[in-house]
């Protein structure tokens, strides 16, 4: 790196926090100051403040409105695909999570249910519909099901105040050992963006998500749709097992299951 490369990095990172600097004392929807105010206060060219300000815009933490200006976003949740629980994931951040039971149904599992938790097509299901918040705001709308036999009178409302599967190890002793996951773009249905209060046929991820016993015993079958403006997914690659791989193409990444309980 030449020592201008050198200067111009150091001068975008100073930019960088003192924009960050700023948004400590602003509150979401707030507007940050024009970038020549930014171009004088940190003494750089309206370059430097521009790429400074793409960067934030990139990383979430601030939104371009056309002929309007740049405002504080609302935080963008990042996830790792690593286990860990919703609640626990979202405190790491410094954001309060909650969850408010919408409904619980009890049926026969049918074909596609009876497959994916591995019973008859006649046993009996629990289903839970749970909305769940950050900091107050609907993020993601999570429908669970589960064998009705693993958790005869489960307690839905406890879903309320404890994780899922604290529920399932305190009640019924069952301890989530592993899990799989899917993950894939689809947009909002008109009645899911009312729920999670977004515009209809927004962008979302949907998690279809199967957790087992140390036994391999299928415990829940959970479909997640998380807001697609809210939510970040990250991944660690790991390509010593490939080193000449393309990165668009990475056989040596790692995935574990994401804990949605």
């Amino acid at each position: 790196m030449s020592d201008a490369d050198a200067r111009r990095g150091r001068k975008h990172n100073m930019v960088r926090e003192r924009i960050m600097s700023l948004l400590e004392d602003l509150n979401v929807g707030d507007p940050i100051p024009p970038e020549r105010v930014l171009e004088e206060d940190c003494g750089v060219s309206r370059l430097t403040v521009r790429r400074a300000v793409d960067d934030l815009v990139r990383d979430g933490h601030l939104i371009r409105r056309q002929g309007s200006g740049t405002y504080v976003a609302r935080p963008t949740i990042t996830q790792s695909p690593t286990a860990s629980s919703f609640s626990m994931g979202l405190r790491r951040r410094g954001i309060t999570p909650s969850t408010r039971v919408l409904g619980v149904e009890r049926s026969d599992a049918g074909v596609r249910l009876s497959w994916r938790l591995q019973i008859a097509p006649s046993d009996a299901i629990v289903t839970i519909k749970r909305l769940r918040l950050a900091d107050g705001d609907p993020i993601a709308l999570a429908t669970t099901t589960l064998p009705d036999a693993l958790v005869p009178d489960l307690p839905a409302q406890e879903l309320e105040e404890k994780s899922l599967y604290r529920l399932l190890a305190d009640k019924y002793g069952l301890k989530v050992a592993s899990g799989t996951q899917n993950i894939e773009p689809t947009v909002l249905s008109p009645e899911e963006s009312e729920v999670l209060e977004a515009p209809p046929y927004s962008p979302a991820f949907l998690f279809r998500t199967v957790t087992r016993t140390s036994d391999g015993v299928p415990i829940e079958f959970t479909r997640t749709l998380f807001r697609g403006d809210r939510y970040m997914i990250t991944s660690e690659l790991d390509l010593t097992a490939n080193p000449e791989e393309d990165l668009g193409h990475p056989r040596g990444v790692t995935q574990a299951a994401t804990s949605l309980g």
